[in-house]
């Protein structure tokens, strides 16, 4: 038995995008009552749209999963921030690295995953990435993307331009791009 439910519970309502840790941004289409194994349950429905997955996630457990709101602008204007200062990547084996670049997407908050965005770009005159790094290098970016766009009301696509042109005014990187300018210009 399923029931359609008033629009807002525990300050979500439908229709509203929200941040799912596991999954990023989705769009909150309804909240039911499902009697699951003989309880009754009130569930929030969330639509991925990207990801073509519907969640249902149980009123009662919001707080514990860390589903919240988008970002606000000062948090927004912060992981954009994040991602101009200066790559800190730690002198660790890569799959202890990893496990924790894969923790901060996993966090769902903006500015850990701006922060591997940062540590994990290459612009195109750096060294290739290896598979993994790339792999999680495209789901920061995916995240932090899709996030920023649903707040700006823009385009991934614009999002992402957005993030790369963030990307591009890091120290390290305005230095080198600098340097082989005026290289080319003295050849």
């Amino acid at each position: 038995m399923v029931s359609k439910k008033p629009v807002q519970r525990q300050g979500f309502k439908t229709g509203e995008f929200v941040v799912y840790p596991a999954h990023g941004v989705g769009q909150i289409t309804t909240i039911e009552d499902q009697e699951i194994a003989g309880l009754s349950l009130e569930l929030f429905v969330i639509n991925f749209e990207q990801d073509k997955l519907t969640l249902r996630v149980p009123v009662a457990k919001v707080k514990s999963v860390g589903m919240r709101k988008l970002a606000g602008e000062d948090v927004l204007a912060k992981s954009l921030k994040t991602v101009t200062g200066r790559a800190r990547v730690k002198r660790t084996m890569w799959s202890r690295r990893a496990q924790e670049y894969e923790a901060k997407i996993n966090s769902g908050d903006l500015v850990m995953i701006s922060e591997v965005v940062r540590d994990l770009y290459r612009s195109e005159d750096q060294p290739e990435q290896s598979y993994s790094e790339r792999q999680l290098f495209e789901a920061a970016m995916d995240r932090m993307s899709r996030e920023i766009g649903v707040v700006n009301k823009i385009t991934i696509t614009e999002a992402v331009k957005l993030i790369e042109k963030n990307l591009a005014k890091s120290p390290r990187r305005t230095a080198k791009t600098e340097q082989s300018n005026a290289a080319e210009a003295a050849a």
